[in-house]
């Protein structure tokens, strides 16, 4: 962070103006009391075996911990210097910024930018490259305004530039980029208008390389060159055999929707010699796909396009830069494994891998090394971005609490009854197929006419009072039971009714089924009891997770702690800086979620401060984006209310009372306001 920004931005007062209360006097105040405090004595449980259950050390490495309060901890620079996040969410209700909550920790983005470049130097040194390192961060990842400037000053010092595919990011990335040293990529589909754009950054001295993704656009460059009299830069997206690996596979290898084949990339050669731009070929660039898990794909795909390179340079062209393109993945179960969720390799392989094969290509081909670019965008922003929201309530298979049917019961519910109160007479799997079975009987009585509704009732309860039965007495884990005993946990999981949009802010999750890890951020010192999955609060049956991070593999329900009437209960997504931000969905209307921008401070008794805070959509301004407006529809409402009142059906306080509720809620926040005040 500058040192302009330090200074403008921190601050004793909140937004209206008011001081803000000593930090030891606020709700929570950092200890494990507020949100966290504990109904009923909890079953032995320490911090360490909530690290390990929740994979905090594996996929967080030397970020996150867990303090002796059963308090999650953020470290931004991956030493001592800890935030408690709990912490974090308490300063930002004191300003008027509530869960759903999306935190960036900026310094932890800093540091991505930094050890990339740095890893790219070591390697660099190491192998006794000729060339140098020139990353590039593609805006697509992540294009807030925010994210961006702190990755453009953190990469200062390595000349770190900027990658755009399409105008409306060329067009922000010509106005941020101003280090003439480092590179602006230009990729995506371009016409005349996006040709001209970059040809403007050549003419204002930047380091603009546009890259040709299909053959046809070679010809406009050409006419809009001699046209501007500006000499281009130029680069080959080359469409390889190499396959990718992982999810995006299928957006790699011969049929990807980018990229020149070889007879292609022939014909680009020779149109620019008989254009007498043969000068103007410099890059050579290739993307075989996001979070490729498997580093033995990334090698062979860097040899191939080393190849490429080399045989350019043998035609006569100045070339000089090998554009690696991202792929760089995030291990977001910490397995350390080619699981699609994860990777088998770290940042500093992956540089040295890249430097190494380029080198090994270009030397038995008797070429010169060329600088190397990469566009990692996932590996860099994906880190620093935590999702926060509430559990706000819990939806139980059957209604377990409610009284037993009372007077003489119809055959089927005494026969139910006897398989729940009688289990040795059968073992677990025959005891569980027989109370199947009675419940379909039950449910064919019904639909029959043959059973009322209060035994349909019964037996729902007691057929999920004995499959509870039946799981109690099993081993704590059952996954060497037969298949019908094993799926009891995700049968019985209750669901956790949670204040934010899995399509707002977790779509890759729903549409990809990308994994993200998730955990409590608080009660970590208490032993998690219940097997739940997470809905949203969205009107769609999809809104949900109901899949979890597990050692190289997908576990359907994580154990969470019981809800506690007037205690909230706040829930972490992790590694979600990458692409949730901007791909956010509006289905039901629900907008973006309150930000804050958090720095480490060691002057502050917490030892952090929030640099910046954007508050979340507000309903007004989403039925904008959809062709509504917010002062006609209070002014239709208002006429109906005057309606209702001339014909004495709302008295004329009510009407008034009515109308300012509908005014207030239409520029309200979109998600729930939830605890009414009373939830600690």
């Amino acid at each position: 962070m500058s040192a302009a920004k330090a200074a403008v931005t921190k601050t004793t007062v909140t937004k209206n103006g008011t001081p803000r209360p000593p930090r030891s006097s606020r709700a929570g105040g950092g200890s494990a009391a507020g949100a966290g405090a504990k109904a009923v004595p909890a079953e032995p449980w320490t911090p360490r075996e909530a690290e390990e259950y929740y994979g905090f050390r594996r996929w967080g490495g030397s970020h996150f911990s867990v303090d002796d309060g059963g308090l999650l901890r953020v470290h931004p620079l991956g030493d001592q210097r800890a935030i408690r996040i709990l912490d974090i969410i308490r300063e930002a209700e004191s300003m008027g910024i509530r869960p759903p909550l999306t935190i960036r920790v900026q310094d932890m983005l800093r540091r991505r930018v930094i050890q990339l470049n740095e890893a790219f130097r070591a390697a660099i040194r190491d192998e006794e490259y000729a060339g140098r390192y020139r990353g590039v961060f593609p805006i697509k990842v992540n294009q807030l305004r925010e994210v961006v400037e702190e990755i453009l000053d953190a990469g200062e010092q390595y000349d770190f530039g900027l990658e755009a595919g399409s105008k409306p990011e060329l067009l922000v990335a010509l106005a941020l980029l101003e280090n003439k040293n480092a590179l602006l990529v230009c990729n995506g589909y371009k016409d005349d208008e996006y040709i001209r754009l970059a040809l403007m950054g050549r003419r204002l001295g930047k380091q603009t390389i546009i890259v040709i993704e299909q053959l046809s656009e070679l010809d406009a460059i050409i006419r809009l060159a001699r046209e501007t009299g500006v000499a281009p830069h130029i680069g080959l997206r080359l469409k390889l055999t190499t396959a990718g690996e992982g999810k995006w596979a299928d957006s790699t290898g011969e049929n990807a929707k980018f990229g020149l084949a070889a007879t292609e990339i022939v014909a680009a050669a020779r149109k620019l010699k008989r254009a007498r731009m043969g000068d103007a070929l410099r890059l050579v660039h290739f993307h075989i796909g996001s979070q490729v898990p498997n580093i033995a794909t990334i090698k062979k795909a860097v040899a191939e396009a080393a190849r490429y390179y080399c045989e350019l340079v043998r035609m006569g062209f100045p070339m000089g830069m090998l554009d690696v393109g991202g792929g760089l993945g995030v291990d977001y179960d910490g397995s350390r494994s080619n699981f699609e969720s994860s990777m088998n390799y770290n940042m500093e392989v992956y540089a040295r891998d890249v430097v190494a094969n380029v080198k090994s290509v270009c030397h038995r081909c008797n070429v010169a090394v060329p600088d190397i670019t990469s566009e990692s965008g996932r590996a860099l922003v994906a880190p620093h971005s935590i999702l926060i929201f509430e559990a706000v309530d819990r939806i139980v298979r059957g209604d377990l609490a409610s009284e037993p049917l009372r007077g003489r019961h119809p055959v089927i519910v005494r026969e139910m009854e006897d398989i729940y109160r009688n289990p040795s007479r059968l073992d677990a799997l025959e005891r569980l197929h027989d109370a199947r079975q009675k419940r379909d009987e039950a449910h064919s009585l019904f639909n029959l006419g043959y059973l009322g509704l209060e035994e349909r009732a019964e037996v729902d309860r007691l057929f999920w009072l004995t499959c509870r039965d039946i799981r109690a007495k099993l081993p704590a884990s059952a996954a060497a039971a037969p298949d019908d005993i094993a799926a009891l946990d995700r049968l019985l999981a209750e669901q956790y009714v949670c204040n934010f949009s899995v399509f707002q802010s977790l779509l890759d999750h729903w549409a990809l089924d990308q994994l993200f890890p998730i955990a409590p951020v608080h009660r970590l010192d208490e032993k998690p009891t219940q097997p739940a999955t997470l809905v949203d609060i969205t009107c769609d049956s999809d809104g949900k997770v109901s899949d979890f991070i597990d050692v190289e593999d997908v576990r359907h329900t994580l154990d969470l702690h019981p809800l506690v009437p007037g205690k909230r209960y706040y829930l972490g997504a992790f590694l979600v800086g990458a692409y949730q931000d901007i791909m956010g969905d509006l289905h039901n209307l629900f907008g973006r979620v309150n930000e804050v921008h958090v720095f480490l401070e060691d002057d502050e008794a917490d030892g952090f401060y929030i640099e910046e805070t954007i508050e979340g959509s507000t309903t007004d301004k989403i039925l904008g984006m959809i062709q509504y407006s917010a002062d006609d529809l209070c002014r239709m409402l208002k006429r109906q209310i005057d309606r209702a009142t001339r014909n004495d059906e709302v008295k004329p306080r009510e009407g008034v009372a009515l109308l300012e509720t509908y005014e207030k809620l239409i520029r309200s926040k979109t998600y729930l306001v939830t605890g009414g005040g009373k939830r600690k």
